[in-house]
């Protein structure tokens, strides 16, 4: 394994979030933390000094925003930057995608998830909350976002594509099983190979490589 690490700035204006999530990650062996900010001026500024590998920025702070920080840094070529924010504000979510951000997490996220996200955005994979509603892969679906353009879907089994159609409709393995006459233990072995083949990491990923993909067609309810 490199002896480099993935170099991190984070932003968030609340000091007492921020020192958690500096004391969470620098004690992950393969992150360190370069740089922090408390507003996206201070990001934006910080990123042209200290060339991060990832960039981790709420969404929500004073004078110039998350969002609006994202759009600026990401116009820069840097593309490696995960969205902070909380349960309540989807539409922000989207804008950040739409702005340039490759994934994002929730601020009640378990502890291990911010780690897993930054290692797999670094790698230039995109990420999506685990905890992410059905309602904001709707609306992810629907905008502009799309990291999957010209992926071969040739790679995925008529099998595979069935259980990933089920898995956008939100069944469990134990559903899935149950419709396709197969196994719990098979039906987890087959999601575990098409995660591996979307190098998603959570259901709310299979869902959104289908919809991009047109490998699944959301249903748009009032």
């Amino acid at each position: 394994m490199s002896s480099l690490k993935i170099k991190v700035i984070i932003a968030d204006d609340h000091d007492v979030y921020r020192d958690g999530l500096r004391l969470l990650l620098n004690a992950d062996e393969e992150i360190e933390i370069i740089g922090e900010a408390s507003n996206g001026k201070q990001l934006i500024e910080l990123v042209k000094e200290k060339h991060p590998d990832v960039i981790v920025a709420d969404l929500i702070m004073p004078g110039v925003s998350g969002v609006e920080a994202i759009k600026e840094i990401y116009k820069s070529g840097i593309t490696r930057i995960i969205a902070l924010s909380t349960f309540d504000t989807e539409y922000l979510i989207v804008e950040a995608l739409e702005a340039g951000s490759l994934g994002y997490i929730l601020k009640n996220a378990q502890k291990g998830e911010i780690i897993e996200a930054i290692k797999t955005v670094n790698e230039y994979n995109p990420y999506y909350c685990k905890s992410t509603s059905s309602r904001l892969v709707k609306l992810i679906s629907k905008s502009k976002f799309n990291p999957y353009t010209k992926q071969n879907l040739d790679l995925f089994s008529d099998k595979e594509k069935e259980i990933i159609t089920l898995i956008c409709e939100e069944k469990s393995s134990e559903e899935i099983g149950n419709i396709l006459f197969m196994s719990k233990r098979t039906v987890d072995g087959i999601r575990s190979k098409i995660l591996s083949k979307m190098n998603v990491k959570t259901v709310a990923g299979v869902a959104i490589y289908a919809i991009k993909n047109s490998m699944y067609f959301v249903r748009h309810t009032a």
